[in-house]
């Protein structure tokens, strides 16, 4: 490789790191936003950047920016998280122990832990992943198809045990079950999601109802925010990331199980009620899922998230089979852009800890739930706002009972089980009965790449396949694992 396609490759790598943090940063903007943009607007970048770089390689630099973007967006997506209180769909139940720190005046602490659970997590995925590549293309695939529905079971079976233990079970039942109904109202319903800024996506408002409302309602009092201490030094060690290594390579692979729930799985295994620890293990779950997605993606052509499923269209069947150059690329500029991505979480995680010291708690939750609200209205209308307080509503039993706020992933988890009883596959159910996706607004508007000069034309992929940051899509084979995931982020 010549040293100007290298320059311009970086170039691509650092302008996707720069568009990850923005991503990360603004709560209800979605990386597979800018993933769409880079697909609807590769024709004039392969025109622009193509008399500079080999022709082959073109693809693999606007990839570069999209997967670039996506790690970096799952480092930053916590800062907002923990400062204050909008929930991405990845780390939504860390919403709560990151307040906890926060009020005491460890937010840095909260931000520390998260960049370190990440950092660990995106270099194990790396490392593991042309190894799992050779496993799942050799036959593993199959297998893990197999074991889906069971797995989703047992690990709503390990939740209610959970419950069970705290003397629970029924409200932990309750939420769960009415989480479940209300997510698969909002993932086969036909209900409009069409606000004031075009089509977005009813998961937001859902989430936003869930996770995020009840402890911004609950969490704050008339107080200032105490002064954020940063003693710079790593508040969890190795083994919470780890463990989120180990989780993440299931949360990879199957529907439903989203980083949190990962986490709680694994402190019920590997008891843990350090909150930093939490958070750091649904750090690295988050992180290692988007980079696994790449596996999925190479080994299937379908990708658990819409940033996933964008690069898997611009590079097309030349990212498949053992340890391509496409694919070792990408694990590249995942691998650069975690560094970067590390380091920008810091240095954002100071910002924010220095501007919210003395800042009026009860002032901030104002602000905040209104701009959730204004949010929720201008992308989704005035449905999104029901379902916000649908979700609401239930989001407020935990608050109420004890139960744990995990039980409300049954959100994404009720669903998949009511999918594959029907004799649906993974990957064939993500098109659902008529071809309605399991998770996404409802749009047939096709959007691909349209380029007269090129010979071989992608097929054309609809908006409702990638607009959310977990969807469903339909596969090159009608089937695969992982295709559908709450994920990075990307």
């Amino acid at each position: 490789m010549d040293p100007i396609s290298v320059s311009v490759i970086a170039l691509f790598l650092l302008f996707g790191c720069a568009l990850g943090t923005i991503t990360g940063l603004v709560p209800g903007i979605n990386v597979n936003n800018l993933a769409t943009m880079m697909m609807t607007s590769y024709p004039v970048m392969r025109d622009v950047i193509g008399p500079l770089i080999q022709e082959d390689l073109v693809p693999i630099a606007v990839c570069g920016v999209i997967m670039s973007a996506s790690v970096v967006h799952s480092f930053m997506d916590f800062v907002p998280s923990v400062f204050i209180g909008a929930p991405d769909a990845e780390d939504a139940l860390s919403v709560l122990p990151g307040h906890k720190l926060l009020l005491g005046g460890h937010g840095m602490t909260a931000v520390r832990a998260a960049a370190v659970g990440s950092l660990i997590g995106c270099s194990a995925a790396i490392v593991l992943a042309i190894p799992l590549q050779y496993i799942m293309l050799n036959g593993a695939a199959e297998i893990l198809n197999g074991m889906t529905w069971y797995v989703l079971v047992a690990i709503s079976g390990l939740l209610m045990i959970n419950e069970y233990r705290k003397g629970t079970l029924v409200p932990g039942i309750t939420a769960f079950i009415l989480a479940g109904v209300l997510g698969y109202a909002v993932m086969n319903l036909p209900i409009p999601s069409g606000g004031i800024l075009g089509e977005g996506t009813l998961l937001m408002p859902l989430l936003t109802g869930l996770f995020g409302l009840p402890v911004l309602l609950e969490s704050y009092g008339g107080h200032r925010f105490p002064e954020q201490t940063d003693d710079g030094r790593d508040p969890v060690g190795p083994v919470p990331g780890l463990k989120g290594v180990i989780m993440g390579t299931v949360a990879g692979w199957f529907p439903g199980i989203t980083s949190t729930v990962g986490a709680t799985v694994s402190s019920t295994v590997m008891p843990d009620r350090s909150p930093e620890r939490f958070i750091s293990t649904v750090a690295s779950i988050g992180t290692v899922t988007t980079v696994l997605s790449l596996v999925t993606l190479s080994v299937s052509g379908g990708g658990r998230s819409g940033t996933v499923i964008v690069i898997g269209q611009i590079l097309g069947d030349s990212i498949g089979g053992f340890a391509s150059v496409p694919f070792t690329m990408m694990l590249l500029s995942a691998a650069v852009s975690s560094v970067i991505g590390y380091v920008l979480m810091i240095k954002a995680g100071r910002v924010m800890a220095g501007a919210i010291t003395g800042v009026d708690q009860k002032m901030l939750a104002h602000i905040v739930i209104f701009f959730l609200l204004a949010l929720t209205v201008l992308t989704t209308g005035v449905w999104g706002l029901a379902i916000s307080a649908m979700a609401l509503t239930i989001g407020y039993i935990p608050v109420r009972t004890g139960c744990g706020r995990t039980m409300l992933c049954g959100c994404l988890i009720l669903p998949c089980l009511l999918r594959f009883p029907l004799g649906f596959r993974l990957g064939q159910e993500l098109l659902g009965i008529d071809d309605e996706p399991l998770v996404c607004p409802r749009t047939d508007l096709p959007c691909g790449i349209i380029d007269p000069d090129r010979e071989h034309q992608p097929a054309p992929v609809h908006l409702n396949e990638f607009r959310l940051a977990h969807d469903g899509h339909a596969d090159r084979r009608g089937c695969a694992v992982g295709d559908v995931q709450m994920g990075p982020h990307g």
